[in-house]
Parts: C-alpha cells; structure tokens; sequence
C-alpha cells in the first residue's frame, strides 16, 4: 500500500535533520585527536619554560610528564639554535552524546619543539609515530660537588706585609681536578688573590658558588648568603670574593 505524500514526507523529516544535524556536529574522533594534540601543546609549554642544558634532559622531562611518551629527540640544547624537537605520543578522549555511545579514545604523535620562548609560539606538528618500543632516558647527572674543604686546606697562607701569588693559587686549583661542570675565575687587586666556583644553575634560582680570598695574613673560603647569590645580585663574582659585600641584616 503506498503511503500518502504528507505522511511520506513526515517520516523523511526526522531522518533528514538527524543526517544534516550529524553533519554539523563534530566527530568524537576528531575531537579525541584535538584533545592529543592540546596535551602535546602543554607538554611543550611546560619543557619550554624549564631550565634544560641538552637534548638527553629534554627527553627524559619530557617522559615524566603524566600521559605523555617520549619517543624521538633531535638537536644539541634548547638553547643553541633551533633548540630541542621532541617527538611526543599522546591520547586524547571525546563523547558525543548525540549519537556515540562510548567514549572515544585516540593516540597521535606530535613534534613539538622546546626553544626559549617558545612557550606557545608553535603548535605541535602531527608526524608518524617512529617504530620500536618507547625509549628510555636517564635521568642527568646530579650537580657537581664544590670543593669547599679541599680548597680551603690547600690554599696558600700569606704572611703579614707579602703578597698573594695568583700563579700560586691556579696551581692549586688545577691539582684539585674540579669537575669541568664548574666554572672557575680567579682575580687579583692589591695584593689579594681572589677566586669564585660556580656552579651552573637554573638562572633563576639561587646559585651554588664557593668565594675564597687569599691575602696577607688571612686565607678564607666560605658561601655567600642566599640573598647574595640570587640572580643579578652579584654574590657568586670574582669581585665578590676581592671586595666582599656586606652581609645583609
């Protein structure tokens, strides 16, 4: 029996605005990929804005990152040219209460590069995710010890009315054997040999320095105060160690 026209044309309604609502409405999949991709952008936001010397820290921040693997790492460090890429495996999930019902749930590979001031200047790059399993990165060594002990025993002691031998003191530093993580200056005025070993540190953060100052009469080695050593102050300084600053109150 064939149906009348108008009723024809009722049933076909329905279906008609279920197609073209559907086809307005965004896909769970897409929406899935869409969350990955911001999860990867994150991840890049936040390695950008940490203090990392070379590739091998990136990849290992980057593989403590809750939900995010880390699977390709290229470049030197994040501050030499281009910086770092990372190469990131992340998931992303969606519902679409419409028409799905299970929640959606995909996995996508971003590059995403870590550069001083790169924080949200690039968006994460879709690529294929590299083959074999999800390396894995060691964690960078702890921070060189300084020598405050050893450099204190080894330096010379000057007699009243004599003068500090700066050659004298760079002997002694060589035969310490520091750690080439530390930076050594040594400076000289008036008699006064003056010598500072610092630590590389966030910039941002206190730094880790010993000052000693050998001069006639009295050899002394010791840590600035906190304030002293904070950026821009100063207290980590060759000059510091000839001309000490006063200690704050």
């Amino acid at each position: 029996m064939r149906r009348p026209p108008l009723i024809a044309s009722l049933i076909l309604v329905p279906l008609s605005l279920a197609f073209a609502v559907g086809g307005l409405m965004p896909n769970s999949a897409d929406e899935a990929a869409d969350a990955a991709r911001k999860a990867a952008g994150t991840a890049g936001e936040r390695l950008s804005g940490m203090y990392l010397r070379t590739a091998a820290e990136v990849g290992y921040e980057a593989s403590r990152i809750e939900g995010v693997e880390a699977l390709r790492v290229t470049g030197t460090a994040p501050r030499d040219g281009d910086g770092v890429e990372v190469v990131v495996r992340t998931s992303g999930s969606a519902y679409n209460g419409w028409f799905d019902v299970e929640t959606v749930t995909v996995r996508r590979c971003f590059a995403v590069r870590v550069a001083p001031g790169a924080e949200g200047a690039e968006e994460p790059r879709d690529v294929d995710c590299p083959d074999g399993p999800v390396p894995v990165f060691a964690p960078p060594p702890a921070p060189p010890r300084l020598p405050h002990g050893e450099l204190r025993a080894r330096l010379p002691r000057v007699p009243e009315g004599g003068r500090a031998d700066e050659a004298e003191v760079r002997r002694v530093l060589a035969a310490l054997g520091l750690d080439q993580g530390i930076r050594t200056e040594v400076g000289a005025e008036g008699g006064r040999v003056g010598v500072a070993l610092t630590v590389e540190r966030d910039p941002r953060d206190p730094q880790d320095c010993v000052l000693a100052r050998v001069a006639p009469g009295s050899t002394e080695v010791w840590t600035p105060p906190r304030i002293q050593r904070m950026p821009g102050e100063g207290g980590c300084s060759v000059g510091n160690a000839l001309r000490p600053a006063p200690l704050p109150h």
